[in-house]
């Protein structure tokens, strides 16, 4: 049985990069293009705004550059209905969001992602700029494994904020999110192993904790080791994705209830339309988080984070363009016998 979530000001806050994504349109790409279409995005700005837009009450930590590509970012965050009180501003001469170029990909070509993000006026944020109060006003805390890989000094930040938090007494949220383009699977083990026994719910997806993590096993059984090891465990949730081609995937979810010693799962949502890839994982982790909070169910859990990354898919960007009774008619849709209508009227 998990615990209920303690109220505070904030259901969730998240912390972490927002970054500047320039993708050709449709399937053009980034080599030959002559234009592209900006978009927000960030894992952990992904993950808030998909709470908050099913109704959970958030903010994001993080540094923006003071210029006008820094405002656009801060708009972005406030459009799902994230608190922006906490973005710290950044006024020196070499200020910069980072960016990431996205190609989408068409079988047998794969999507492609290129990054610009060294230097970012976020690797400059220390936890002196957040308010020693801001540590005890959130139930859940979250952030995930790219944050660290950034650079040493943001490394050394991360985990003070973490330790921040976790004596401010918030729920200790992270998704491993491991990106062999950002750093090695050593440099990632090594850090990431040091923050786990902060960590209360753990998002890893089943490739990384057999390739990154080195496990072995069933996922079930990797799970159960996982939770020895570490036990201030209490939730860890791997997302199973199966990708036909860029355009067609399976995905699926399995939830552990580290206290019950019980897994959830569900049939996966199959042959996804895929428009956009890029950020379901993020969806994934909205919707369970948004679970955790208002049910306090691993079950549930499974329920919302699939039907959030399933919807995810189907639109453009990394931030989930949905509500509540969208996410909802998924479920309900998912479970239901036989054909369903093709149209909402």
């Amino acid at each position: 049985m998990i615990e209920p979530i303690k109220k505070r000001k904030y259901d969730i806050l998240s912390f972490g990069e927002v970054m500047l994504r320039l993708s050709p349109a449709g399937s053009e790409r980034i080599a030959y293009s002559e234009s592209f279409e900006k978009r927000a995005g960030g894992s952990e700005l992904n993950v808030v705004s998909g709470a908050c837009m099913l109704g959970l009450s958030g903010g994001l930590i993080t540094k923006l550059p003071e210029n006008e590509i820094g405002k656009y970012a801060r708009r972005r965050i406030r459009f799902s209905g994230v608190d922006d009180s906490l973005v710290s501003l950044d006024s020196r001469p070499e200020a910069r969001l980072g960016i990431y170029y996205c190609e989408s990909g068409a079988y047998p070509r794969q999507s492609v992602v290129s990054y610009d993000r060294r230097g970012s006026s976020f690797t400059a944020l220390r936890v002196e700029e957040i308010p020693e109060e801001v540590f005890s006003s959130a139930a859940v805390f979250h952030t995930c494994g790219i944050t660290p890989s950034l650079g040493e000094s943001i490394k050394k930040e991360t985990l003070k904020i973490i330790e921040g938090f976790k004596r401010g007494g918030a729920l200790i949220s992270f998704d491993v999110n491991y990106r062999a383009t950002l750093w090695s699977e050593e440099e990632a083990r090594a850090c990431i192993f040091d923050i786990l026994p902060l960590v209360d719910v753990l998002f890893v997806s089943e490739e990384t904790l057999r390739r990154m993590f080195g496990m072995s096993g069933s996922l079930r059984e990797i799970h159960r080791s996982l939770a020895r090891q570490f036990p201030t465990l209490k939730l860890i949730a791997s997302t199973r994705r199966g990708a036909k081609s860029p355009r067609r995937q399976d995905f699926t979810s399995l939830a552990y209830d580290c206290g019950e010693d019980v897994h959830y799962e569900e049939s996966p949502y199959e042959d996804i339309e895929v428009v956009d890839r890029i950020g379901s994982g993020d969806a994934y982790v909205a919707g369970a988080l948004f679970a955790l909070c208002r049910f306090c169910s691993a079950e549930q859990m499974v329920k919302y984070g699939n039907a959030m990354a399933a919807l995810k898919n189907t639109t453009l960007g990394d931030m989930p363009e949905c509500d509540l009774s969208d996410v909802q008619r998924i479920i309900r849709n998912h479970s239901a016998q036989g054909d369903g209508s093709e149209m909402v009227r």
